[in-house]
């Protein structure tokens, strides 16, 4: 499968710890040219060390930019993206990056709402800075666990109109919210972090107006369970058959075998992983396939073989 033809070949200029488990990458052009330019609110795809694609917010700003700074969280279940990033991603490295895309834009309001949990702040501080450089009005409010565990913390700390709350692990001790949703207002609210804190805001929003309550969320679909079964892929084009371990997808066992692929999000939501089925029953997780496509494709980055194994065009 042939690469994107307008990826992006850019080298680690910097790299620095912002927290526990939080690192900060620089990335250029190795010649220092201009990159691409950005809305606050985008992120990159990048390819990580692994061969793992995943998403990143961009932090800094893009009307001209040079560089592009995305902040990474190793995260406890790694299945190989955020882990080779800490591990194997050192200042100078080459890396594969798509250019910006933006599903997160800001819409004009008369104020806005920010709402950042854990490194959610990367979109949310991006927009801040935006919006601190426009001189429009807005609220922001950073939930984490503890302050060890903040990103930027000093520079969202001393955003004027901002709230930095730690819960240290305390369900009691969560942040409500309550009080911004109750009477709904002229602002356009923007929420980033955990999963756990996105359906919070949902739950509490469902009074406010359509299109009002914006959200990001790089997580997708759950692509291992638990009580998922190891399957073989057979690839109908040279008869090879692969392995998918309980906890792999099938997308990742490829990749471990040197079979070339293409992928963008990873998580069911974008398409770029599209296959034929051939043969077999698959469990389809994507967000992506229309019901009268199931009989015929997978999305190998998140579905499975229901039960049995699968034959695809690959």
């Amino acid at each position: 499968m042939d690469l994107p033809q307008d990826r992006l070949t850019l080298q680690v200029t910097a790299r620095k710890d912002l927290a526990r488990d939080i690192a900060e990458f620089t990335l250029a052009r190795p010649d220092g040219t201009a990159l691409p330019a950005f809305t606050p609110g985008a992120h990159v795809t990048v390819e990580t060390p692994s061969g793992a694609m995943r998403r990143y917010s961009l932090v800094n700003d893009g009307t001209a930019p040079t560089t592009y700074v995305i902040a990474v969280k190793r995260e406890p279940g790694s299945r190989g993206g955020s882990a080779s990033m800490h591990d194997d991603l050192a200042e100078g490295a080459m890396i594969q990056v798509d250019p910006p895309e933006n599903d997160f834009e800001l819409v004009p309001a008369p104020h806005y709402l920010l709402i950042a949990g854990g490194i959610g702040i990367t979109p949310i501080l991006s927009m801040a800075r935006h919006l601190t450089a426009a001189g429009t009005p807005f609220s922001l409010i950073y939930c984490t666990r503890t302050p060890e565990e903040t990103a930027y913390l000093d520079e969202v700390s001393a955003l004027p109109g901002a709230t930095v709350h730690h819960d240290n692990g305390d369900i009691d001790a969560f942040y409500d919210f309550w009080d911004h949703f109750e009477t709904p207002g002229r602002e356009h609210v923007y929420c980033c972090g955990p999963a756990p804190l996105m359906e919070e805001i949902k739950a509490i929003s469902g009074h406010w107006a359509e299109g009002r309550v914006h959200f990001e969320d790089f997580a997708g679909v759950e692509v291992v369970r638990a009580d998922d079964t190891p399957f073989t892929v057979t690839l109908a084009q040279s008869g090879r058959q692969i392995d998918v371990p309980a906890d792999r997808s099938i997308l990742e066992a490829l990749r471990a075998a040197g079979v070339a692929t293409v992928s963008s999000c990873e998580s069911g939501t974008c398409g770029t992983c599209k296959c034929r089925l051939v043969e077999g029953q698959a469990d389809h997780r994507d967000l992506v396939l229309m019901d009268e496509e199931k009989d015929d494709y997978i999305m190998i980055c998140v579905s499975r073989a229901k039960s049995g194994d699968l034959v695809v065009d690959l």
